[in-house]
């Protein structure tokens, strides 16, 4: 990835906000008048890709506004392949372009298999994401991925034999996603043996 050069970082009120609205939710909990500040924002996708003949996981590296203006220390964050549920295609067919854009890898439809669904910052959004799972080798790949839009995804190949050490790893920005798929996967590994 080409040197991170962030500048005139700063904060601004949202006017016409394209992919999150803020909104103010008044509802009555137990016979008493709440408010909770919440935003609206797109349900997702995620996939964890697994390279057979590197025996390696291939994730995506990229920074993060949010994660930045909060800690510093961490101008990337490690991540599944995901994306928006922002089209009218299937949750399959999503995760079948983002891996094409993002990571550069023609995956069939068929080798596409969902892992599980959860919820994603409760506190401010409650939004959704699926999560999927698919193996691939270098048959599959067609260009070198980074995104679309200059996103500048830059793509890691981490090892089978490493993927738990980076687990704990704290000094590497990680999604609650990453790590579920993870200890998946893992649990998938001891009950094939």
């Amino acid at each position: 990835m080409k040197t991170l050069a962030i500048e005139n970082f700063k904060l601004t009120s949202l006017e016409d906000p394209h992919f999150v609205k803020p909104v103010q939710i008044h509802y009555t909990q137990n016979n008493k008048e709440k408010l909770w500040e919440a935003v609206q924002a797109y349900e997702s996708v995620a996939v964890l890709l697994y390279h057979e003949q590197k025996e390696s996981f291939v994730l995506v590296k990229q920074f993060r506004p949010p994660v930045y203006m909060n800690h510093k220390e961490h101008p990337f964050t490690y991540e599944l392949c995901a994306g928006l549920i922002d089209k009218d295609l299937t949750l399959e067919e999503i995760v079948q372009e983002e891996i094409e854009e993002e990571c550069g890898f023609n995956v069939p439809l068929s080798r596409i298999e969902r892992i599980n669904s959860f919820f994603t910052n409760v506190g401010i959004s409650g939004a959704k994401q699926t999560l999927y799972y698919a193996t691939i080798d270098d048959s599959f790949k067609i260009h070198d991925g980074g995104g679309i839009n200059d996103e500048q995804i830059e793509l890691v190949y981490l090892k089978l034999k490493d993927a738990k050490e980076f687990l704990f790893d704290e000094s590497k920005a990680k999604t609650p996603g990453l790590m579920f798929s993870f200890y998946w996967f893992f649990e998938r590994m001891k009950n094939l043996n």
